[in-house]
């Protein structure tokens, strides 16, 4: 998974995925503990799945502190227009347009285009 889309949503919802994907995986190693090979296994993917779990909670304490701390310097009108529905849709219309932008790239020019433009610039 990608490490943006990994961070981005609500880092506190996934990590509880990945926790409980970690605390399954631990309980399957502790299944398959006579094949050590397997065990070995299930251990490193539980060890994994546990860690990021783990750094997607933190990183989603440390995203709400900041979060509370810039609100917290906002002036309270100002705060008031940032949480508005009406801002929300704004923000999201802006950034449709600029992605839709992005989607569309631009055509090569082709050699009857290019010769027009030298010799327009003669």
């Amino acid at each position: 998974m990608a490490l943006q889309r990994m961070l981005s949503g609500d880092p506190s919802k996934s990590s509880k995925v990945y926790l409980a994907i970690g605390a399954l995986s631990l309980a399957k190693a502790i299944a398959v503990r006579k094949d050590r090979e397997r065990f070995r296994r299930e251990l490193l993917d539980a060890g994994l799945f546990l860690g990021v779990g783990y750094v997607l909670r933190r990183f989603s304490r440390m995203k709400a502190q900041k979060r509370q701390e810039l609100e917290s310097q906002l002036p309270n009108w100002a705060a008031d227009v940032m949480n508005s529905e009406a801002a929300s849709r704004g923000v999201q219309s802006i950034a449709k347009q600029r992605l839709a932008g992005r989607a569309e790239p631009e055509p090569e020019p082709t050699l009857r285009d290019r010769a027009r433009g030298v010799i327009s610039s003669l």
